[in-house]
C-alpha cells in the first residue's frame, strides 16, 4: 500500500520537530506532542546507517492502537534506496497496526526516492501475495467439465486447421506448378513402400487368427466353408482397411508429428515463414496427398495378403485347398464389397495426416513437447479412424450396401 507523501510541511494534523537538522549519522527519535506520536527522522539515511537503524525501527511506535502518527524527515540530510526502503517498512509496519500515518517535512528529491521505493515494494509485495482459493466442491465433476471444455476449444482449432489447409489446396489446385513433387515421392516412398513389411505381416497373421476363430466355431454345424465367407467379407469391407489405417497413424502419423515437431523445436518453421514461404504448403499438403494415395494401395495389399494367410490356415486346418477357397471366394464377395473397404482409405488417409501434421505445428519448443504432442497424435488419429468406420458402417447399412 503506498502512502502518500506530504513534503513541506503538509500535515492533516500539526506537527513540530524540535529536533537539530545538523547530524550527520542517521538517528530515529520520538517523542508525545499532545494527542499524537512523533517520529522524527534525522541525518544520513544511507546503507551506512541501515544495519544500526534496522534494529530500532522494529518496536518503535506508539503502545495504544489508533495513535495518529506524524513521521518527520525535514532533518534528513540524505537518503538513499536502503534508507528509503527502511522508511517504507516502517510506514507500512505503523499502517497495518491501525495508525494514521502522515509523513511530513521531507525535500522534493527525498520525497520522490521514496515514492520510487513504494511503488516498487508495492509491486514485489504483490508478485508474491498468494491467494488460497477453495477447491471445486465436486472435483470429479470439475475435471470432467475442464476436459469436455478443452476437447470443445481443441476440435474448434482442428476445424481451424482443416478450413487452412483446403484454402492452400485449392490455391495449389489453380496454381499446380507450385505442387513440389519430389517432397511427394519422397513421402509416398515412406508411407507407402517402406509400410509394406509390417503391414504384410500383421495381414498374414491377422487373416490366420480369424480363419482360425471361425473355423472353430463353424466346425460344430459343419460348415467349414463358409469360413471363406466370412474372412472375405470381414476383411475387405472392415478388417483390411481399419487395421492398416491403425498401423499407419501409429508409424506414420507420428512420424509427422516428430518431424514436423522437431522443424519447430529447431525454429525452422519460424525460418519458412520469414522467407516468406507457407508451411502448410511446403510440409503439410505434400505428407498428406502422399498418404492420401498410398493409403488406398496399401489397404489393397493388406486386404491380399490377409486373405492369403486366411487361405493358407482353411488349407492347414480344413483340408480347404486354394481351388476351392478362390472359388468360394468369388462367390462370397464382389467388387462392392472391395469398393466399401477401399473407399473408406483417402479419408483416413486425410484424418491422419491432418492430425499428424497439426500436432507437429503445436509443438512448443521443447523436446517434451514433441514425444507428447506425438503421443496425442496418435491417439487422436486412431480414436478418429475408428470413430469414422463405426460412422461408415452404419452408413452403409442404412442405403443398404
Amino acid at each position: 500500500m503506498t502512502v502518500n507523501v506530504n513534503w513541506r510541511g503538509a500535515s492533516p494534523f500539526r506537527c513540530s520537530a524540535p529536533w537539530t537538522r545538523n547530524v550527520q549519522t542517521g538517528t530515529i527519535t520520538s517523542a508525545w506532542e499532545e494527542n499524537q506520536f512523533v517520529l522524527a527522522a534525522a541525518g544520513r539515511w544511507d546503507i551506512a546507517s541501515a544495519e544500526r537503524l534496522g534494529p530500532q525501527l522494529r518496536n518503535r511506535g506508539p503502545d495504544r492502537k489508533g495513535v495518529p502518527v506524524c513521521l518527520d524527515l525535514s532533518g534528513l540530510t540524505a537518503l538513499d534506496t536502503a534508507g528509503a526502503l527502511l522508511l517504507d517498512r516502517l510506514i507500512r509496519r505503523l499502517r497495518e497496526q491501525g495508525h494514521v500515518v502522515a509523513v511530513v517535512g521531507a525535500r522534493a528529491d527525498l520525497c520522490a526516492l521514496l515514492k520510487d521505493v513504494q511503488r516498487a515494494a508495492a509491486g514485489v509485495a504483490s508478485r508474491h501475495q498468494v491467494t488460497v482459493e477453495k477447491g471445486p466442491a465436486f472435483p470429479l465433476a470439475d475435471q470432467i467439465g475442464r476436459a469436455t471444455i478443452g476437447i470443445w476449444h481443441e476440435m474448434l482449432s482442428m476445424l481451424n486447421f482443416l478450413g487452412l489447409v483446403t484454402v492452400t489446396a485449392l490455391r495449389l489446385l489453380r496454381e499446380p506448378q507450385r505442387i513440389r513433387l519430389k517432397p511427394l515421392f519422397f513421402h509416398l516412398e515412406q508411407v507407402g513402400l517402406n509400410s509394406l513389411p509390417i503391414v504384410g505381416l500383421l495381414s498374414f497373421l491377422i487373416g490366420i487368427v480369424l480363419a482360425y476363430q471361425g473355423a472353430d466355431q463353424l466346425r460344430r454345424f459343419g460348415a467349414e466353408i463358409y469360413v471363406v465367407n466370412l474372412l472375405g467379407i470381414g476383411v475387405l469391407r472392415e478388417i483390411g482397411i481399419l487395421m492398416t489405417s491403425i498401423i499407419v497413424a501409429g508409424r506414420s502419423g507420428s512420424a509427422f508429428t516428430a518431424q514436423i515437431g522437431t522443424m519447430k523445436v529447431n525454429q525452422e518453421v519460424d525460418a519458412m515463414r520469414t522467407l516468406g514461404l507457407d508451411p502448410v504448403e511446403m510440409l503439410v499438403l505434400p505428407r498428406m496427398l502422399a498418404l492420401i494415395i498410398a493409403l488406398p494401395l496399401v489397404g489393397f495389399f493388406a486386404n491380399v495378403v490377409a486373405l492369403a494367410g486366411g487361405a493358407v490356415m482353411a488349407y492347414a486346418y480344413l483340408d480347404i485347398n486354394f481351388v476351392q477357397f478362390a472359388r468360394q471366394l468369388q462367390v462370397a464377395v464382389s467388387t462392392t464389397t472391395l469398393f466399401v473397404g477401399l473407399v473408406k482409405a483417402p479419408i483416413f488417409a486425410a484424418v491422419i495426416a491432418l492430425v499428424g501434421c497439426y500436432q507437429g505445428l503445436r509443438v512448443s519448443g521443447s523436446a517434451e513437447s514433441v514425444g507428447l504432442l506425438t503421443t496425442r497424435s496418435v491417439v487422436v488419429s486412431i480414436f478418429l479412424v475408428i470413430v469414422l468406420d463405426a460412422a461408415f458402417s452404419v452408413l452403409f447399412s442404412y442405403i443398404g450396401i
